[in-house]
């Protein structure tokens, strides 16, 4: 019974010993996956510190023609007629556009060329054409080229109340416009917006935001609400647009 037990007390050490070597054999390449795993991350985390670097866009001619046609009424000849110089310039010069006033169809052509460069440009020319076809002035027509967050928007007043028919429709326009266009320049003061009134349409000019708040207002007028409550909602956003500013 000694003998054997010392035989096991001297082969304990040597199961133990090789079970260690085992034990690091089995784990040095889970080992060697971490590193691996830690040195990756490391170059990924110094690759995104790193920003990209680009070379600016080129602005690429058109290689197909486009063209736009404008329906003028007979009311807005002579204004057109007037004021032609003022309108090709604009569109000839600094959109390097080609325009004519076709007579047989009545439409101003806008047509885009080999010196064109923005593929926009026909579309603020054609929205230029428009607005003042609608009745705005030149100078105001203008804006809709210089800046990018103006905004052409036509409703009928019958749109917005379907039983306005003869002096009910005539009454709510003249709501809108007021004695003298007094309601028309309040309007059109405090939201920074063009407003015409032309028959039962009415066209609004001005960014995206103010065009909702003059939409809402003539809306109201049209509903039947007091000038005075509508005056009272026009006044509070001023101010908040003055605070913004």
């Amino acid at each position: 019974m000694t003998v054997s037990t010392e035989k096991m007390a001297s082969n304990s050490p040597s199961a133990s010993a090789g079970n260690s070597e085992s034990n690091e054999m089995e784990d040095s390449p889970k080992t060697a996956q971490k590193r691996k795993a830690t040195e990756e991350d490391m170059e990924t985390e110094g690759a995104a510190s790193v920003k990209p670097s680009f070379p600016p866009a080129k602005k690429e001619k058109l290689v197909t023609a486009e063209s736009r046609r404008i329906l003028v009424p007979q009311n807005r000849y002579t204004p057109l007629k007037n004021n032609w110089t003022k309108i090709y310039t604009p569109i000839v010069e600094h959109l390097k556009l080609q325009i004519r006033f076709n007579i047989k169809t009545r439409n101003v052509e806008i047509k885009t060329g080999k010196e064109t460069e923005d593929p926009n440009s026909i579309q603020k020319a054609a929205d230029f054409i428009q607005a003042f076809i609608y009745g705005f002035e030149v100078d105001d027509s203008l804006a809709l080229l210089r800046l990018d967050d103006l905004y052409l928007e036509t409703f009928d007043v019958k749109d917005v109340k379907q039983t306005l028919q003869g002096d009910h429709l005539s009454r709510a326009i003249g709501r809108v416009a007021g004695k003298g266009g007094k309601t028309r320049f309040t309007i059109e003061n405090a939201t920074r917006t063009r407003i015409i009134l032309a028959d039962s349409r009415v066209h609004i000019l001005g960014s995206f935001q103010n065009i909702q708040i003059a939409r809402r207002a003539i809306c109201n007028l049209i509903l039947g609400s007091p000038p005075s409550k509508v005056y009272g909602n026009l006044k509070a956003f001023a101010e908040k647009a003055r605070e913004r500013c």
